[in-house]
């Protein structure tokens, strides 16, 4: 076995891994995403003024609005990140859009500290040039 096919070996490994960590962090965060929806219905009981919850004044603030803005804000993101970490297990595995997966591993950073490790590697192996090539293959 020469070198180069010792270096493709190592570099399509290396991939199919970065792309079942994409895989499995997406599928985390997308189950994360849900559990915010608990204080989506906690502040829609507090509203509606469910038997739960004392029944404010018509006319007086409602806590409750800020237990929606901020469930629904937060499961948003949440989903929004694993869409992105899927789309970058697509990208990896079609060997397609490179700049993608590299903006979407420095995101990936910020989750400390599964997301820091696999955006820290992602960076690492999309940089070598045999990855690269493999990436500038499937443009043409």
């Amino acid at each position: 076995m020469t070198t180069e096919e010792r270096q493709q070996l190592l570099d399509e490994e290396h991939l199919r891994l970065l792309r079942l960590g994409y895989l499995i962090g997406a599928g985390a965060n997308g189950l994360f995403a849900l559990f915010p929806l608990i204080h989506v219905t906690i502040g829609l009981l507090m509203v509606t003024g469910h038997s739960f919850f004392p029944k404010e004044p018509p006319d007086s603030f409602n806590p409750g609005w800020f237990f929606v803005a901020f469930g629904l804000a937060f499961s948003t993101a949440l989903a929004t990140i694993a869409v992105l970490k899927y789309l970058a297990a697509r990208a990896i595995r079609d060997r397609r859009s490179k700049t993608l997966c590299l903006i979407i591993a420095a995101i990936t950073c910020l989750g400390v500290p599964y997301g820091t490790a696999l955006g820290v590697l992602t960076i690492m192996v999309l940089s070598r040039p045999s990855v690269s090539a493999m990436f500038e293959a499937t443009r043409t």
